[in-house]
């Protein structure tokens, strides 16, 4: 397991063609409900798509916080798929109060409903260009620490992991670790009962609402020595082992609030048949006083910072390397 603790790759050249807006699409998951999601696509006066990618978010999150991310990647000659969770931004359908979602149904079936719709568009560009296109999975906190539980993950050809991490708080440390112990043994399942939801103000400035029990299964894991991987009804269900490819784990130091480096090294340790790659970035690399755990896709510092995420895992990906060239 490698550790850059101060990236220097070059970032490579982005195309100059400007990414057209988001194009709607509805994804069935296998229980058959509906999620709103986007493409985000290259311009076509910049050549054929290059390659597929899907983002992920994080806890409670919703996709327009990423937007800016997706368009430059889809700059970048990227077909982006982006997209909610239920009971999420644009898959909130009714009161959150009303909301059945677990965290497993969030990765169990609409993560995997969203790898199977990027696959399928990875199919279709294959056969029309004649030649191998990559997958590649981008997961920001849980959408990167639950990818393992989505059934037919093991399709992507790479994962970039942004602040994913095991959130058992013993990974915390200092004052940050009685925080984190008192927000999921008290904070958040206290709260949950007592709305109905996790109130976003509890979970960051980025977040929304959460559902019931998805905040308690939060809470429960979080609780666990080992997090989820550690919890007996999911052992049958975990898949991390299974993935071959590259996968490229990044955290923030100044990140203290939900991704601290131990805590992704963990995560790290899931995947044991794959190429893992840890980097750590600092933000005086930068000349930035703060990143933290939301500034990664933050749009006035993304060209600063995407291109050191996303070189790393192209230049480990064949598939990646060869069209992005």
């Amino acid at each position: 397991m490698n550790t850059d603790q101060n990236p220097s790759q070059s970032p490579a050249p982005t195309p100059s063609a400007a990414p057209r807006g988001p194009r709607p699409l509805q994804l069935r998951c296998a229980d058959g409900r509906l999620l709103n999601a986007c493409w985000y696509e290259p311009d076509a006066a910049a050549g054929p798509v290059r390659a597929v990618a899907v983002v992920s978010p994080a806890m409670a999150v919703s996709s327009p916080f990423y937007r800016g991310f997706a368009e430059w990647l889809s700059g970048r000659g990227y077909a982006v798929l982006s997209y909610d969770y239920r009971g999420i931004g644009a898959n909130l359908q009714g009161p959150l109060r009303g909301e059945g979602a677990g965290l497993r149904d969030w990765a169990k079936l609409d993560m995997a409903a969203a790898l199977r719709a990027a696959d399928k568009r990875r199919q279709l560009e294959r056969r029309e260009q004649g030649h191998a296109i990559g997958l590649l999975a981008i997961g920001h906190s849980f959408g990167g620490n639950a990818v393992g539980l989505a059934p037919g993950f093991e399709q992507v050809d790479a994962l970039l992991g942004v602040a994913a991490q095991a959130a058992d708080w013993r990974f915390w440390s200092g004052l940050q670790r009685a925080k984190a112990a008192m927000f999921f043994h008290a904070l958040l399942p206290g709260l949950s009962h007592m709305f109905g939801h996790a109130p976003g103000w509890l979970l960051g400035a980025r977040a929304e609402g959460l559902p019931k029990l998805a905040a308690l299964d939060w809470a429960r894991w979080g609780r666990r020595k080992g997090y989820m991987f550690t919890d007996p009804a999911l052992q049958a269900e975990l898949g991390f082992h299974r993935f071959t490819g590259p996968v490229h784990l990044w955290n923030i130091s100044d990140d203290t609030l939900f991704g601290p480096g131990p805590a992704v090294d963990h995560l790290g340790k899931q995947f044991s048949s794959a190429s893992v790659a840890r980097h750590t970035l600092d933000p005086r690399a930068l000349g930035l006083r703060a990143i933290g755990h939301f500034g990664m896709f933050r749009r006035d510092l993304g060209e600063r910072i995407w291109p050191l995420l996303l070189a790393p895992v192209e230049q480990a990906t064949p598939v990646l390397r060869a069209r992005l060239a």
